[in-house]
């Protein structure tokens, strides 16, 4: 059995007792990297063997791990902190367990998205893990592309070098939006810094960044930003008649179909007089 373990992304305490005594009764703990990993399990007396298991290593390392489950090994696999999986290693080898149906199960426990979100206090009716944007601005742009009209909230990781840099590149792309970042999730420095897109206020940039950013308004309420003549001949143009148009107006802005048809004749009397 492959056990999936969340591991604190701060404050050490913040681990489960199921995870402690997994952690112990295992064969060995595949981690991302050996030094981080044990600081942790000195902190819990946990003496098991440690297994090198990086993103750039996965796919090779896939046929040892699965070797030592056929052989009814139990193992563990952890991230440097969080959940595996969420932007660390370990899709790879998920897929190879299920094409060879191997038992796996997942150990709950921290993740820094969900942390992130809550603390935002952005919308958590719904929301989107976007990840790391990718290191060339050609794929950049065609990852957030994926991304942009959605309006559940969007939620990026970004490494300390580049969070600036990330916030202005997301306001090329998404235009005006309010957003937070999260920097030391549960850990003594944890700060939420919030602002808009345009105007990226001055803070500490160090430590580890999650950036919430509100979503895409929906495409009716958008239009509601126009006046009722602009959004009556929106719909015009994009080839409803009139009548259907104002309808669709009256229902988007939630007025009487009366008041709608009322202004816009208005406005095309006063353009007639000109």
């Amino acid at each position: 059995m492959l056990y999936i373990v969340a591991t604190p992304i701060g404050n050490l305490g913040e681990i489960t007792y199921r995870a402690v005594e997994t952690l112990k009764s295992v064969d060995a703990i595949l981690c991302e990297d050996t030094r981080r990993t044990a600081i942790l399990l000195r902190n819990y007396d946990i003496a098991r063997p440690l297994v090198s298991y990086q993103k750039f290593s996965e796919r090779e390392k896939c046929g040892y791990v699965i070797d030592r489950l056929k052989k009814g090994e139990n193992l563990a696999l952890v991230s440097d902190a969080g959940m595996p999986l969420i932007s660390d290693p370990g899709k790879i080898l998920v897929d190879e367990l299920i094409k060879e149906n191997l038992e796996y199960t997942v150990v709950s426990g921290p993740c820094a998205l969900v942390n992130a979100v809550v603390l935002s206090g952005m919308d958590t009716s719904a929301f989107c893990m976007v990840g790391f944007l990718p290191e060339k601005k050609i794929d950049r742009v065609r990852h957030v592309e994926r991304f942009k009209d959605l309006t559940c909230t969007l939620i990026f990781y970004s490494p300390l070098h580049n969070v600036r840099s990330d916030l202005q590149f997301l306001f090329e792309q998404l235009g005006e939006r309010r957003f937070a970042v999260v920097r030391e999730i549960s850990k003594m420095h944890e700060e939420v810094i919030h602002g808009t897109l345009s105007e990226i206020p001055e803070f500490t940039e160090k430590g580890e960044f999650v950036i919430v950013i509100e979503g895409a308004k929906e495409k009716s309420s958008a239009l509601c930003e126009m006046s009722v003549v602009e959004h009556v001949e929106f719909y015009i143009a994009s080839g409803l008649d009139k009548k259907d148009a104002i309808k669709k107006v009256a229902s988007e802005r939630k007025v009487a179909k009366s008041l709608v048809y009322s202004e816009y004749e208005k406005k095309l009397e006063e353009r007639a007089g000109e």
